[in-house]
């Protein structure tokens, strides 16, 4: 029997993307931080993001566009508060992102009034994205590990899952406040265990629920899972982004085209070459993503067709090189070339409008659990996340969330000992084609009920098959020793209840969520709040 480990610091991050990473390095500077990561240190949804960041640079543009542009896209359910927050922190976000080496491109033709090109994407009002080519999460990504791995303060477990928050009210021990985590280690085949006086959760959102999504794998709503075990709220996951552009072909499966295409003049049209876009909303291809994915989706399904093309042979093949190298590299590996050739594309699940309900500063209704990122809710989206937004919320909240934990660190005492994992009752599976069906059911029924467009029939059939499942995984996982696939599986069903379920509470149409049965926008409405039981 191996012996039990425990791991002990002041700050345990759950998730190395652009979130955990900046939490990680702002609060290294007054303490030490434990930052584990499931995969290797760069495998997340930050590496892929291709797009960029949105930030008031330009003299012509304002904070108050900022928030007006993402209240818009939100279609009526943001949090203003929190939009303002955001955007007024987002240019001193980005200037610690500079100074920590990120190479945004630079403006080689502008007045000199900013230093920086800024792209334009849909829903925005004037150009206002930061990126790096379109690999700006590539660069962010990796500046950001290259300094955490070099921190004296921070110690890095790379390969290691999260598998459950320990909180003393689990314990029996007073108040109820969250004392570290069982963490399962890939490499060693073990549980072992973290104890911390704060635990923050940067681990992305759900998007590996679907059947199609531009997610990596390690996208599987795990942080979301483990806060609502412990007692969190959720909040607004029927709000689930469908990127418009996802590249379809059989050997680039989950490859993004970047919104700033579209924001560069790129045209999508039918097979027979005619746009359509223009039909569907005056904006055309600079609508926000809520109305294109579902024109896209019209369309095939109209047409009965696979997918539909995203053309930029139009331009300059010099510019379309210049400013879409990876798009255009990737591509011609697959005989496409994106300068003389339209590229097929289809939606795909890409982005957890909804998650754990947090404050200003990421504090869940935990004591002492942050969420920030993708994961948490702090309604900054509303119904509809806004292009660009995504990474400057990462950064934005992990600032603030460091701030928050820095004040408490001194009042905080280090929780005793816990408890080691108890596997005295478990044994190895023999029966892995359980996993294995049960992960495609899950996901497939999710595609088909629970996607782009939702009826209440769809969802009725939906929880039915997600209890189902619950029951089968959860008889599963209380008899098996754990691993990787079983304990996504096992978050991934829960996440997927919490979707169906705030599906089901919305009686009406907005943003993201389109029911059939429910075409209009009520007059009044806000998030859709889960409590647990």
């Amino acid at each position: 029997m191996k012996q039990a480990v425990e791991h002990q610091s002041d700050i345990l991050v759950i998730g190395s993307g652009a979130a955990g990473l900046t939490l990680a390095l702002h609060l290294a500077e007054k303490t030490k931080v434990i930052l584990i990561s499931k995969g290797p240190l760069s495998e997340g949804s930050t590496y892929y993001a291709q797009g960029g960041i949105a930030s008031v640079f330009d003299e012509g543009d304002t904070v108050e566009s900022h928030v007006a542009d993402t209240l818009v896209a939100g279609a009526g359910i943001c949090d203003e508060a929190v939009v303002t927050y955001t955007a007024a922190n987002a240019k001193s976000a980005m200037q610690w992102l500079i100074e920590c080496g990120v190479d945004f491109d630079k403006d080689e033709e502008g007045d000199g009034s900013q230093p920086y090109h800024l792209t334009r994407e849909g829903g925005h009002s004037h150009r206002r994205i930061l990126h790096a080519a379109d690999a700006t999460g590539k660069a962010v990504q990796t500046t950001l590990q290259d300094r955490a791995r070099n921190h004296p303060n921070i110690q890095v477990l790379e390969r290691y899952n999260a598998i459950d928050l320990i909180t003393s009210r689990k314990l029996g021990r007073p108040g109820n406040r969250v004392l570290g985590a069982y963490v399962w280690n890939r490499e060693q085949e073990q549980v072992e265990t973290v104890r911390a006086k704060f635990v923050a959760l940067a681990t992305g959102g759900c998007s590996k629920v679907y059947q199609y999504t531009s997610n990596p794998d390690v996208a599987s709503g795990d942080g979301i899972a483990m806060a609502w075990r412990a007692g969190c709220r959720v909040a607004n996951m029927e709000f689930n982004q469908f990127h418009p552009t996802c590249l379809y072909h059989a050997d680039a499966r989950n490859f993004l085209l970047t919104e700033a295409l579209r924001g560069e003049g790129a045209f999508l049209r039918r097979p027979d070459g005619s746009r359509f876009m223009p039909e569907f909303d005056e904006r055309a291809e600079l609508a926000p993503r809520d109305i294109v994915a579902r024109a896209i989706d019209f369309e095939m399904k109209r047409l009965g067709v696979d997918c539909v093309y995203l053309d930029i042979s139009h331009k300059p093949a010099e510019f379309v090189i210049k400013h879409f190298p990876t798009i255009y590299s990737r591509c011609l590996e697959l005989g496409i070339d994106i300068t003389k050739d339209p590229i097929p594309v289809v939606p795909a699940a890409h982005y957890t409008c909804g998650g754990v309900m947090t404050d200003l500063h990421g504090q869940t209704d935990l004591n002492g659990l942050y969420a920030i990122g993708e994961v948490a809710y702090t309604g900054l989206h509303g119904a509809n996340r806004l292009a660009s937004n995504s990474l400057l919320e990462c950064l934005v909240f992990a600032r603030a969330a460091s701030q928050d934990i820095e004040s408490q660190l001194g009042k905080i005492p280090m929780p005793g000992q816990l408890p080691a994992w108890d596997e005295s009752k478990v044994s190895d599976s023999d029966e892995e084609v359980v996993i294995a069906h049960n992960w495609h059911e899950l996901r497939l029924f999710m595609w088909d009920y629970v996607g782009i467009v939702r009826t209440d029939k769809r969802l009725e059939r939906a929880l039915r098959r997600c209890a189902m499942l619950q029951q089968e995984i959860e008889e599963y996982y209380s008899n098996f020793r754990v691993s990787n696939n079983l304990l996504e599986l096992r978050n991934l069903v829960q996440v997927a209840e919490l979707i169906i379920r705030c599906a089901m509470a919305r009686k009406e149409s907005r943003g993201l969520h389109c029911n059939i049965d429910h075409p209009a926008k009520l007059e009044h409405s806000g998030p859709t709040i889960l409590q647990p039981d």
